[in-house]
C-alpha cells in the first residue's frame, strides 16, 4: 500500500450474507496528505483529493499464514461477495481528509496505483462548492490565504472546492448544539459507501443528577436523540431524529425547522446496520455500577459497588492514575434466556463489572442492537459466594504461566516483537472464557502474523496454534469442568430472562470444537479483540 494511504480505525459491523449473520471488519482507505512524498499545493490539492475503497473481512478467519481473510481487497476493490459490491469507491469525506480540495479541474485526479502507471478520474457527484465565478475565486482565496485559488489556470468554471471533509466538521456546521460520538464507522449499502454518527444532545443543569464525563466535558443529561448519515462520495449529511420525545431536540426541530428527519425515512438498508453508540453505554454502565443499589443502607455505604475492570496493575509501566480500562465490545452471541426475532445469535454491545477495590467478576451487562430490540439492557449477576476471574487476574496468570512465557522469550531473544492482543471476554453461562491472540512481527517490520492463541477459563489455561485447539485442551478431558465451576450467573432481579442450568457443557463444547474445526481460525490484533465470530461459535453452544 502506497504511504499515502491510512487505514485511520476498524469497525466492527454485522451483514447477511448467504442468509447468516456475520461479524465483519472494516477499515477505509482514506488519503493522509501530510504522507505525500512530493507535498505542493497542485498534489494536496487538485492532484490527491480522495481515498480509494475499503477493506472488509470476517474477524474469525485469517489465512495459513496468519493474515486475515479479506472479502474486500486489492486496488480497485474487489469483492465476491454481492453485499460489498461497491459503485463508488471513492471517499471525499471521512475522519482525516480535513484539507479543502478541488475536483472538476484540468489537473486529473489520482484513483489508485495499478503496476507502475496510475489510474486517474473526475470527480462526478455534487459535494462542494461550484467556483464558477472570480466573485467566488477571490471569496475562496481570502477564506483559505492561497493566491494559487485566484490565479491557478488549472479552475475552471466547472470546478468544486470541497472543505470540512471530516464527519465532526460537517455535523458541528450543521447541527453545533448537538455533542458527536467519537466513533463514526462506516457502512456499505445499495453499493456506496456511509457514514454513521450518533448525536447527543446534552445538559450540565438537569436537577439532582449527578454529572459524568463525555467527551471532555461534565454532564448530567444525555440522549442518543439524532443519527448521523454521510454519504463519503457527496458529503450530503442527513439527521434523523430517533427520539420524538426529548424535550430539547423538539426545541432545536421547532426553531430550525426542517433539520431533521423522522427515523421513518431512514432507508431500509442501512437501519439493520444501526448500533447502540459505545460512549452512552460507558455512561450507563459507569451509572449502574452506583445505583444497581436499591437498599439504601447498603447505598450509602457503597457496600456492593462495582467498577469497571482494569486490564493492566500500577507497575506495569502504568501510573495509577492512567490503568486502562475494559471498553464495550460489539459481538455476536445468543443471550441465555433470550430468543430475539432473528432466532439465535444477535449484535449486543457488553461490558463486566468487577467489586470495588477487587479483580474478580461480579457481573456484566449488555445493551442489544438488533429490530424491537434495540437499546435494551440486560444486567447478569455472578453469585457471591464464587470466584469468577476478572480481566486482569487473567492476564496475571497468563504473564506468570511457565510455558507461555518461555515461548515468548524464545521469540523475544530471535529478535522479533511479541505483539500480545486485546483479551477477550467471552460469556459462557457458568463462567467465562477469556481469550488472547499472540502476534509475532519480525525485525525487518513485516505485517504482525498470528502465531498462537491463549485460552484460560476458571483455573485452566492452554496456548495453542489455533482456537479450536486451545478449546479442545481446555475442554477436551473427562475431568474438563470438574474443576470448581463458577457457578450460574445470576440475572439482576430488574431483568426477567433466566440463565438455564447447562447439564452437560463437556460434550457440548467438544461437539462445538469438532464442528469448527476448520472455520475456527484464530485472530489478528485488535480488530479480533472486538469479539468476533468466535463469540458466535460459542453461541451455538448455549443454544444447543
Amino acid at each position: 500500500m502506497r504511504t499515502y494511504y491510512e487505514f485511520a480505525e476498524v469497525d466492527n459491523d454485522r451483514y447477511i450474507i448467504d442468509g447468516e449473520i456475520r461479524q465483519i471488519m472494516l477499515s477505509p482507505r482514506e488519503l493522509a496528505s501530510a504522507s505525500l512524498p512530493n507535498r505542493n499545493w497542485i498534489n494536496e490539492r487538485l492532484t490527491f483529493t480522495h481515498g480509494y475503497g475499503v477493506a472488509a473481512g470476517p474477524v474469525n478467519q485469517v489465512t495459513p499464514e496468519g493474515l486475515p481473510v479479506l472479502f474486500i481487497k486489492d486496488l480497485p476493490p474487489k469483492s465476491n461477495v454481492k453485499e460489498f459490491e461497491i459503485s463508488r469507491p471513492e471517499i471525499y469525506f471521512g475522519e482525516i481528509l480535513n484539507d479543502y480540495v478541488i475536483t472538476k479541474t484540468k489537473s486529473r485526479e489520482f484513483n489508485y496505483p495499478k503496476g507502475e502507471e496510475n489510474v486517474y478520474g473526475t470527480y462526478e457527484g455534487k459535494g462542494g462548492v461550484e467556483i464558477n465565478s472570480l466573485l467566488r475565486r477571490v471569496f475562496y482565496a481570502l477564506k483559505f490565504q492561497s493566491l494559487k485559488l485566484l490565479l491557478s489556470n488549472d479552475i475552471t468554471n466547472e470546478s468544486r472546492i470541497l472543505y470540512y471533509r471530516t464527519i465532526a466538521e460537517r455535523v458541528a456546521k450543521i447541527a453545533p448544539f448537538l455533542t458527536l460520538d467519537r466513533d463514526p464507522y462506516i457502512v456499505i449499502a445499495d453499493s456506496k459507501i456511509y457514514w454513521i454518527a450518533d448525536a447527543y444532545t446534552t445538559s450540565d443543569r438537569y436537577p439532582y443528577s449527578q454529572p459524568l464525563r463525555l467527551n471532555g466535558k461534565n454532564v448530567n443529561y444525555v440522549r442518543n436523540s439524532v443519527k448521523v448519515v454521510v454519504d463519503a462520495y457527496n458529503g450530503s449529511v442527513v439527521l434523523y431524529q430517533t427520539d420524538a420525545e426529548d424535550p430539547i431536540l423538539k426545541t432545536y426541530a421547532a426553531i430550525f425547522p426542517g433539520t431533521f428527519r423522522p427515523m421513518s425515512e431512514i432507508p431500509e438498508s442501512l437501519v439493520s446496520h444501526l448500533r447502540y453508540p459505545e460512549d452512552i453505554f460507558t455512561l450507563q454502565t459507569a451509572a449502574y455500577s452506583i445505583y444497581h443499589m436499591d437498599d439504601p443502607q447498603i447505598f450509602y455505604n457503597k457496600e456492593d459497588q462495582w467498577e469497571i475492570p482494569a486490564i493492566a496493575s500500577e507497575g506495569e509501566g502504568v501510573s495509577a492514575d492512567a490503568i486502562p480500562l475494559m471498553l464495550p465490545r460489539h459481538i455476536i452471541m445468543k443471550l441465555p434466556g433470550e430468543n430475539p426475532p432473528t432466532g439465535g445469535e444477535e449484535f449486543i454491545l457488553m461490558l463486566p463489572f468487577t467489586p470495588r477495590a477487587k479483580d474478580n467478576l461480579s457481573a456484566w451487562m449488555v445493551v442489544r442492537n438488533d429490530g424491537e430490540n434495540y437499546g435494551k439492557l440486560l444486567v447478569y449477576r455472578f453469585p457471591k459466594d464464587k470466584l469468577v476471574f476478572g480481566p486482569k487476574q487473567i492476564i496475571g496468570r497468563i504473564n506468570q504461566d511457565p510455558v507461555i512465557s518461555q515461548q515468548i522469550s524464545l521469540w523475544s531473544q530471535g529478535g522479533s516483537q511479541v505483539i500480545q492482543g486485546p483479551l477477550l471476554v467471552i460469556p459462557v453461562e457458568e463462567s467465562l472464557l477469556y481469550v488472547r491472540p499472540l502476534y509475532l512481527k519480525a525485525e525487518a517490520g513485516k505485517i504482525p502474523e498470528l502465531k498462537r492463541v491463549i485460552v484460560a477459563y476458571e483455573n485452566k489455561i492452554a496456548m495453542e496454534e489455533t482456537l479450536e485447539q486451545g478449546l479442545l485442551k481446555i475442554f477436551g478431558r473427562s475431568d474438563s469442568m470438574s474443576s470448581g465451576a463458577a457457578g450460574k450467573p445470576q440475572e439482576s432481579t430488574a431483568i426477567k430472562s433466566q440463565l438455564p442450568l447447562t447439564k452437560n457443557n463437556e460434550e457440548r463444547i467438544r461437539k462445538a470444537a469438532e464442528t469448527y474445526e476448520e472455520a475456527l481460525r484464530a485472530q489478528r490484533d485488535g480488530d479480533w479483540a472486538r469479539y468476533g465470530e468466535a463469540i458466535r461459535r460459542l453461541g451455538d453452544i448455549l443454544k444447543q
